[in-house]
């Protein structure tokens, strides 16, 4: 009897100690790390706050009977400023996941540390697809969308139509380099040819030396690699020298806010890949009001802030689950487990970190068109996952098994 009790005690140690590891500090603490003041601030910035806290919010505030905490802060597009602010709450403020990190240099420097300290990251905002290629690590997940997922939605769209010749104005930081890096490759396999490429500055104030160049190629298609203001002003600065008239602008990050900022006397005609649009379903209906509310009327919810509340809800999901805040026990049971809600239909969590769900290739309305305010959208199709994102055995992670 005593020997079967010990036996048991052992067991029952062991079997504790094998699941889990319990909440630390007594509390679930997210942190959103985004661009609160900068270029891409209104597509994530204080949304992507507001998001994560309704995720909390509709959660109940708590899981496993802790608390759960949200905290923010503003990396300033400095890859060196997001890791200062994520070294500090990994090692003294007892923050347990970080999310958004809408700047690749960005989520790339927050990447090395979470590796070091077993902390899970989950990238819904930043876009470089090499966070799940050179740049994984076992408790990264990349949620939204990537570089070769949009490059690839619009690409094949517009070699469908027969437009073949391609010059690429991509922002000068590791986002451009990907995506322009992205659709060169996928114009070349589809019979098509880069003609000309110009980089330019992060918020740049003055897009027509770089408009008048590709104008100059006479290519078919100009594809911009950039993402919030400078997207909007490269594309008013090719409507005003008349591009738009005889070559297709075609943005690889276009987000309802961009939209919203141009009019669509601007944007109509615009075709892109996105992840999310408010207006799709009964259910992106519903959150989307809500966050229309919470935010004072001012804005409908970009794929990054729907992204940001999907990823929390599925992370404390996941710790409520597992009982645990352990980074690599949560994204175990991320990796384990479909993703199926509002924003994410056919999802799942790769081996390498990617979060593979369907997109949608969209198509601005024109004002006569619109039916009112934020009615932006024409839904052409949906892009499967499988299809939209760059196969698993076409990356470059190291810890994935070949």
């Amino acid at each position: 009897m005593k020997m079967t009790a010990l036996a048991l005690a052992m067991a029952a140690c062991c079997t504790t100690g094998a699941q889990a590891q319990g909440i630390s500090d007594d509390v679930v603490k997210i942190a959103v790390l985004s661009d609160m003041s900068g270029p891409y601030a209104d597509t994530a910035g204080r949304g992507s706050v507001e998001a994560a806290r309704m995720a909390v919010e509709d959660f109940g505030g708590k899981v496993g009977g802790k608390k759960i905490e949200v905290v923010f802060a503003d990396h300033q597009g400095k890859a060196d400023v997001g890791a200062s602010r994520a070294r500090t709450w990994f090692d003294t403020d007892g923050v347990d996941v970080v999310v958004d990190l809408n700047n690749s240099a960005v989520a790339m420097a927050v990447y090395n540390l979470a590796k070091e300290r077993n902390k899970l990251v989950l990238t819904s905002g930043g876009a470089s697809d090499a966070l799940t290629s050179e740049a994984c690590m076992p408790t990264g997940i990349h949620y939204t969308y990537d570089t070769y997922a949009m490059a690839s939605g619009v690409a094949h769209a517009m070699l469908e139509k027969g437009k073949k010749d391609w010059y690429i104005m991509a922002v000068d930081y590791a986002f451009g380099k990907a995506g322009a890096e992205t659709v060169t490759n996928i114009v070349t396999k589809g019979g098509g040819k880069v003609v000309g490429r110009t980089n330019f500055p992060l918020n740049a104030s003055d897009f027509s030396s770089f408009v008048l160049q590709a104008q100059e190629s006479k290519a078919s298609v100009v594809t911009l690699v950039s993402a919030g203001n400078d997207t909007i002003n490269a594309i008013k600065s090719a409507k005003q020298f008349g591009l738009m008239q005889k070559q297709t602008v075609a943005p690889q990050f276009m987000f309802i806010q961009d939209v919203h900022s141009l009019g669509l006397k601007t944007a109509q005609g615009l075709t892109f890949a996105t992840a999310f649009y408010w207006d799709r379903t009964p259910e992106t209906r519903a959150f989307s009001q809500r966050f229309f509310e919470r935010m004072g009327k001012k804005t409908m919810p970009s794929m990054v802030h729907a992204g940001t509340y999907s990823a929390v809800t599925q992370y404390l999901k996941a710790v409520a689950a597992t009982q645990t805040d352990d980074g690599p026990a949560v994204t175990k049971y991320l990796k384990s487990n479909k993703i199926e809600d509002f924003f994410s239909q056919n999802g799942h969590v790769r081996e390498d970190g990617r979060m593979v769900h369907d997109l949608y290739l969209v198509q601005v309305k024109s004002p006569e068109e619109s039916k009112g305010p934020w009615d932006y959208y024409k839904v052409l199709a949906t892009i499967a996952g499988d299809q939209a994102f760059r196969p698993m055995a076409d990356g470059k992670c190291g810890f994935v098994k070949k």
